[in-house]
């Protein structure tokens, strides 16, 4: 084994161990987990896009309105109304866009901050948004490593060659297939779900997990960068890890609140909403 290789694997299960612990605990933990990651995030897009040079002040701008969502989000998200949060990271999005005359800042700032928003808003304290942020987490890791197996045991048609040559898309099928298996497999494990709409979940969020992953790679490939940063060792960025699971996150976010917004006003988890429990 080389030592790359080594390095890769202890780096990923120590990882895997912080995640899972702080996604078992909930609560103070998770919340901190998820205001350093979209810390980290916006770090790395910022870096990874060159703009800490270009406009300092527009740039702080951003880092002061990053900084107050995960402050706001480790103390307590429960205390602040995630629409005025929200509305917070599109305002101050907004005031740089109209700075800066470009949405590069702009959009590092609305995808870390609404990173920051969801991860928190979607564990929340009790059981089902426990099971929820399994399920998401099964479904795009599950995604992420049948793809590249798969991938690589069939080959085929490139699925997008201009962005990521060496994505295929009999690895793309084979991760959304692994996905709804392990993802539903989640799910059943802690509630009794009839009917077809948790594979069907786990379907949709593997095939935005597969959007993100080539989301992040069009931004490298436009920045002529390999790696979002050097943050992890053996295995690059942050950005780099969890692209998939963002663009997954956003996507059960939303679909939460357009299903809660048809519930006749009623006050449920998010967790309780997605998986209908």
């Amino acid at each position: 084994m080389s030592r790359e290789l080594r390095l890769r694997i202890i780096s990923g299960i120590v990882l895997a161990v912080i995640v899972l612990a702080a996604t078992w605990y909930g609560g103070l933990g998770f919340r901190l987990l998820a205001a350093t990651i979209g810390l980290l995030v916006y770090y790395e897009w910022s870096t990874m896009t060159d703009l800490h040079g270009g406009d300092p002040q527009g740039n702080a701008l951003g880092w002061l309105g990053l900084v107050l969502i995960a402050a706001a989000t480790a103390m307590d998200a429960s205390v602040y109304s995630m629409e005025v949060l929200a509305a917070f990271v599109v305002v101050t999005g907004i005031m740089v866009a109209v700075r800066q005359k470009s949405w590069w800042l702009p959009g590092g700032i609305f995808y870390s901050g609404l990173t920051v928003i969801a991860l928190a808003e979607i564990r929340d304290d009790g059981l089902r948004g426990f099971v929820l942020m399994l399920f998401i987490f099964a479904t795009v890791w599950a995604t992420d490593i049948f793809a590249y197996f798969v991938g690589r045991a069939i080959g085929g048609p490139k699925l997008a060659p201009r962005i990521s040559p060496g994505k295929t898309w009999s690895g793309a099928i084979g991760g959304a297939i692994a996905a709804v298996i392990v993802g539903t497999a989640i799910v059943w494990r802690y509630f009794l779900a009839d009917g077809l709409w948790i594979p069907a979940l786990a379907l949709m969020l593997s095939i935005c997990s597969q959007i993100g992953d080539l989301f992040e790679s069009f931004i490298k490939r436009r920045f002529g960068v390999k790696d979002s940063s050097h943050l992890i060792p053996g295995h690059g960025g942050v950005m780099d890890r969890v692209d998939g699971l963002i663009f997954a996150c956003f996507a059960a976010f939303l679909l939460a609140i357009v299903i809660s917004l048809t519930m006749s006003g009623e006050t449920i988890s998010l967790g309780g909403v997605l998986l209908g429990v």
